[in-house]
C-alpha cells in the first residue's frame, strides 16, 4: 500500500449526527440528571447501536447524510435516548478513560528521561538532547547496555554515567 493510499481520509457520517442529537437531548435533561451523564459514554453507546456510514469524498458524505435523513433519523434519536438511560453515571463508580495520544507521548517522554537520566528533558529540547547523546556515543564517550539486562542494572552506562 502506498503512502498516499494509507493517508486517505474516511469519516463516519453517523458520528457528528449522533453528537448533535446527544447535545440536543442533554439540554432537555434535568440539571441533577445531566451532571451524572458522561457525554462521551452516551455517544459511544449510541454509535455502537447504529450502522456506521463511512464516506471518503464530499459527494459520498452528502449521499450518506441524505440516507440518514431518509432512513435513520428516528433510529438515531432512539439510540441516543437509550444511551442516556443506560449510561447515567453512578457517582460512586470509578471509570478509567481511554488514554489518548497525549498520554502516550507523555509516557514516551518519561521513558526517555529515565533512559537518558535527564529530568529536564522536554519535547522542546528532545531532538537536540538525543542528537548530543548520539554524537557522544559515536565518539565513544559513552557506551550503552541493553535496558533490563543484568549488567545494565548493576553497571548502568558501562560505568560512565551520562547526564544531559
Amino acid at each position: 500500500m502506498s503512502t498516499l493510499q494509507s493517508a486517505q481520509i474516511y469519516r463516519n457520517v453517523m458520528e457528528p449526527l449522533v453528537i448533535e442529537e446527544v447535545d440536543q437531548q442533554i439540554q432537555h435533561l434535568p440539571v441533577k440528571v445531566a451532571q451524572y451523564v458522561n457525554r462521551t459514554d452516551v455517544i459511544a453507546y449510541a454509535l455502537n447501536r447504529l450502522p456506521p456510514l463511512y464516506a471518503t469524498s464530499e459527494r459520498g458524505w452528502h449521499q450518506q447524510q441524505s440516507k440518514v435523513e431518509r432512513e435513520l433519523r428516528s433510529q438515531i434519536k432512539a439510540a441516543v435516548r437509550q444511551a442516556f438511560a443506560a449510561v447515567q453515571q453512578d457517582p460512586i463508580r470509578s471509570v478509567v478513560p481511554l488514554k489518548g495520544p497525549e498520554q502516550a507521548a507523555d509516557k514516551a517522554l518519561q521513558a526517555l528521561k529515565e533512559l537518558l537520566h535527564a529530568n529536564e528533558l522536554s519535547w522542546q529540547n528532545v531532538v537536540d538532547r538525543v542528537e548530543h547523546v548520539l554524537i557522544q556515543t559515536a565518539r565513544g564517550e559513552i557506551t550503552w547496555r541493553k535496558r533490563g539486562s543484568a549488567l545494565s542494572d548493576s553497571q548502568e552506562w558501562n560505568d560512565r554515567r551520562y547526564r544531559l
